[in-house]
């Protein structure tokens, strides 16, 4: 099939772009490059556009498309809250604007990039499909409304969508020249690989007094590879069903921050510094997605589960990164 990868210059976008070429699919990028990589582009060709500007976006459906993948948004939670005008503005306003130009060129098929922040504070674990959805942040806020009008959309034009809930991607396809990049970085693994390289700002831990192992916070990593297959077979799932469906994507455990800073001392061969700083306001103890629903629906599980295997593909991208 044809995909046009909304975002594909970006992360997990790019990640999925380069497993969609593997998969035999066709793969056109749409990006505006504000926070993606122009050379991350390499499994098709790259439509500079921007959802904020809907006459630029007709030139992506020149080449009939059989389905979109959605990655573009901003996604900074503390930006969101200093800025949230802008986060609906991108988010909400620029995923319309794709949905409307998809149905006026009637592509009717459309993974979209979801978050583990739509849930906010856990009340119990690990987070399923029906957890209670409250967002804490306009970046969660905002991709929960876009999880609203897929629903609405569905019932409305018959639009085809699966909405897939990551919660800490990480990791790297480093066999292919791609990882993870972002200015500013505000993930905790590349941080801690470039705290082992020696570069970056001091790395800081939130909070060493969170109910847990060892008093820091807990998340769930999956590997971006393992990501980029669930789009796969989302894509696949919708060639048979109708509607509007949520998958949630993790591990399935929880490794603390503590525990992702001896996952690196151990593959790096080096110690990683840092310092302890006061917890951050509405960062949950603990954050561990159940995966049961894709397993079961979609027959999707990861396979690099270990954090040190993910951790090891991260390094390998990020001594020696192509961007």
């Amino acid at each position: 099939m044809h995909i046009l990868v909304c975002g594909g210059a970006g992360y997990v976008g790019s990640h999925t772009a380069y497993t969609l070429a593997q998969h035999g699919h066709e793969v056109t990028v749409l990006d505006n490059l504000s926070t993606g990589h122009r050379r991350a582009v390499r499994w098709g060709p790259l439509i500079e556009a921007d959802l904020l500007k809907p006459e630029s976006l007709d030139a992506a459906f020149a080449h009939p498309v059989d389905a979109v993948m959605h990655f573009a948004a901003k996604s900074l939670v503390g930006e969101s809250v200093a800025d949230p005008y802008e986060y609906y503005q991108h988010n909400v306003a620029g995923s319309i604007n794709l949905l409307r130009a998809m149905r006026h060129h009637r592509v009717q098929r459309i993974v979209f990039s979801s978050t583990a922040a739509i849930f906010g504070l856990p009340s119990s674990l690990p987070i399923d499909e029906d957890h209670p959805k409250s967002p804490i942040n306009p970046y969660g806020a905002s991709k929960w409304m876009v999880e609203r009008i897929l629903a609405d959309a569905a019932s409305a034009y018959g639009l085809r969508s699966v909405c897939l809930r990551y919660f800490n991607a990480a990791g790297a396809a480093a066999q292919a020249g791609i990882g993870e990049s972002h200015m500013p970085e505000t993930h905790l693994i590349p941080n801690i690989l470039k705290s082992a390289l020696g570069e970056g700002t001091a790395l800081r831990v939130f909070g060493d007094d969170y109910p847990t192992m060892d008093g820091t916070c807990v998340r769930d990593y999956v590997h971006v590879l393992d990501l980029a297959n669930a789009h796969v077979r989302a894509l696949e799932f919708m060639q048979t069903h109708d509607g509007a469906h949520c998958f949630n994507l993790g591990n399935g455990t929880g490794f603390s921050v503590l525990q992702a800073i001896e996952a690196v001392r151990s593959i790096c061969g080096v110690p990683v510094a840092y310092e302890h700083a006061p917890r951050r306001p509405g960062d949950p103890a603990a954050l561990v997605a159940s995966s049961r629903k894709a397993r079961e629906i979609l027959g999707w599980s990861p396979q690099q589960c270990d954090l040190e295997q993910i951790v090891a593909s991260a390094w390998d991208w990020h001594r020696d990164p192509a961007y």
